[in-house]
């Protein structure tokens, strides 16, 4: 492979699946492996309208290192400066832009692989790349129009390839967010009115959409025009048995009405038929042994694999895995993992959005072979606020899961047999694009100026703590988008996607300047807990086991900590430990004061009398140097976490 590997080939669009020569495309071709465990990955998501253009300059380098200055050809965004720039837009006009395209694409991330790459990101997710229904504001990406295409506003099919050979070239992989569930708002109900789900009606439906707002003028049907700028596409997608058809869901939580109806305006995909009595949404098994396939999910799943095929993709984020039949999820993932592996790609990776507690997701995981669940929803809310002092860290001393560290034990309360099955099978993060359930949402440092200040507490447990790290975009740069407004919450998710690359919708309401800033303090924070993490098995593969800690240090005076009065400003501790190896990581919740605290550690590993190295500290003066393990509760050593920090001992 080159050093800039780019391909220049351009081929027309297929219209249609059987244009697809599958023994053309992956002949001779040389896919980029799988790693060897996706416990070792630190993932990075961005949404591609929103992060860069590719004309930033200043305050980052190219692949290779060299300073990308303002007098590169065509560079002429500059960088934020807070005490300049920061609340300088109008509010109104700048919230408005945020609710269209921004203006990223393809090529700027690519131009942005060395900075993702410093970070110590080693897979980039992907928002969706595909087109969208002609004419709309779907900058999101989850509209899709044409399955085999990329959207325009992106850049071009050829940009992806060589984008995903840039990336492989720097040693990162790319994880695609896909969507099986649901198309974009491609056809019109009768009358171009609003239907909603009533009881497995099945309404009629006006005619495909030319674009955008269009009432429905195209036959709903096979269509043979040239044009591929309406309806959907390739064709076969285009017969009428593809779509559900039963409006607009209302009740989220109602069986079969979630499985069955449109996604708001996104038109529901008909991906194979199964018991629909609400008295067997309980039974997996069932559901998943008398499901059959339809046609469309056959179509979409070979979409699916042709993109593998095309551009070495490395793994897919499958979107709203609770509005799919289990059957039809199970039928997708084994198909995609037979494709992925007869081209080398041994441990191709599906990570499914997954909605719901831990069991839930434990048992999709199992019954429809998909390798990692996202979207948890006790994942994000306990560790968030387990940093701010509102939540307990756990109590391994009960078999209740009341903190963070509860959901990464206890495995073989969902049959699993091994404590580690959770760390290799959940992706973990604390901000997203969504914030599902949330009415006025707000990212991790949106809230309070001292949520900012705690940006290295989440970190350092996102990166160090069990499970597949993800970071979403603009947490380095200390994002902090919030929606503030009180009587209206429409359109809160916006305040989620600020643009890195400044544009008309900058972070800290601003615009035209941008965020890709390599010393800013989280950066070179993350930068350094990666490297850390990449350094040390421990971090990546170890058991995890939450620590007692004390004040005193006196025996019978350890305890977990937990809130006092609803809060907990204090020391969190946690080992790591692989292979008679021990890693101890702590962070301090308290952002005004330092504190210095006895915690246990493995006695057999460390006994009293040994000693342990202080590997990395947030405080400004660090220095590696030992510290004694003394006879305290076993064993245990003495440190002092800054406040907001975080520390690592081994």
């Amino acid at each position: 492979m080159s050093d800039n590997p780019v391909f220049t080939e351009k081929r027309p669009v297929e219209r249609t699946l059987r244009e697809i020569d599958f023994s053309e495309l992956v002949k001779g071709k040389q896919f980029y492996p799988s790693p060897a465990s996706w416990e070792d990955e630190v993932l990075y998501f961005l949404f591609l309208d929103r992060f860069s253009d590719g004309l930033e300059s200043g305050g980052f380098a190219s692949l290779d290192g060299m300073p990308v200055e303002g007098n590169d050809s065509g560079r002429t965004t500059l960088l934020f400066s807070p005490q300049t720039d920061a609340g300088t837009a109008d509010r109104d006009a700048w919230f408005e832009a945020g609710r269209n395209w921004c203006g990223g694409t393809i090529a700027g991330m690519k131009d942005k692989l060395g900075y993702l790459k410093r970070l110590g990101i080693t897979s980039v997710w992907v928002s969706p790349v595909f087109r969208q229904v002609t004419g709309s504001g779907d900058y999101h990406g989850y509209g899709i129009q044409n399955f085999l295409d990329v959207d325009p506003h992106f850049g071009t099919r050829e940009e992806l390839r060589d984008f995903v050979a840039a990336a492989h070239q720097s040693g990162i992989r790319v994880i695609l967010d896909i969507i099986i569930n649901h198309a974009g708002d491609v056809f019109a109900y009768e009358g171009n009115a609003q239907y909603t789900y009533q009881d497995g009606c099945e309404w009629p439906v006006q005619g495909y959409r030319r674009h955008s707002g269009d009432p429905g003028s195209l036959p709903f049907g096979r269509m043979d025009f040239e044009n591929t700028d309406g309806a959907v596409w390739p064709v076969e997608l285009q017969d009428e048995s593809t779509w559900s058809k039963h409006g607009e869901i209302r009740n989220w939580d109602c069986f079969p009405e979630f499985l069955d109806g449109d996604f708001c305006t996104l038109k529901d995909v008909h991906l194979g038929d199964a018991p629909k009595d609400p008295a067997l949404a309980w039974d997996l098994q069932r559901r998943i042994r008398e499901f059959r396939p339809s046609n469309a999910l056959r179509h979409l799943t070979e979409i699916y694999q042709f993109w593998i095929a095309y551009a070495d993709i490395d793994g897919y984020r499958l979107d709203t895995v609770k509005h799919m039949e289990p059957g039809a999820v199970r039928y997708f993932a084994t198909a995609v993992h037979e494709f992925a592996i007869s081209a080398g790609k041994e441990n191709f990776y599906i990570i499914g959005e997954i909605t719901g507690g831990r069991s839930y997701a434990a048992s999709i995981l199992d019954s429809t072979g998909l390798d990692a669940a996202l979207g948890i929803n006790d994942i994000p809310d306990k560790l968030e606020f387990m940093v701010k002092g509102w939540r307990s860290p756990g109590n391994p001393d009960t078999d209740e899961q009341e903190g963070y560290f509860d959901l990464f034990r206890n495995s073989l309360l969902d049959n699993k047999h091994t404590r580690q099955w959770y760390g290799k099978h959940i992706v973990t993060m604390f901000d997203d694009h969504d914030q599902v359930g949330v009415r006025h949402k707000f990212r991790f440092a949106g809230d309070d100026f001292r949520s900012e200040l705690l940006l290295p507490v989440v970190l350092g447990l996102n990166l160090a703590s069990a499970g597949i790290p993800c970071i979403y975009y603009g947490t380095e740069q200390a994002f902090n988008g919030a929606d503030h407004r009180r009587d209206d919450d429409s359109y809160s998710d916006v305040f989620l996607r600020e643009c890195m690359f400044g544009g008309p919708f900058g972070s800290r309401q601003s615009v035209g300047r941008h965020f890709f800033n390599e010393s800013h303090p989280v950066y070179r924070f993350i930068r350094d807990v990666t490297a850390l993490r990449h350094d040390h098995i421990e971090l990546r593969r170890g058991r995890q086991y939450l620590r007692q800690v004390s004040a005193t240090g006196f025996d019978g005076d350890f305890y977990y900590p937990q809130p006092m009065n609803g809060q907990l400003h204090w020391i969190i501790a946690w080992s790591r430990i692989f292979a008679q190896r021990e890693l101890l990581c702590a962070v301090n919740t308290d952002t005004d004061n330092g504190l210095t605290v006895f915690v246990v550690v493995d006695s057999s590993i460390h006994p009293p009398g040994s000693s342990m190295q202080c590997l990395y500290t947030t405080a400004d003066d660090f220095q590696h140097h030992a510290v004694t393990v003394e006879a305290r509760q076993g064993s245990s050593i003495r440190i002092t976490v800054p406040a907001g920090g975080f520390v690592v001992y081994g």
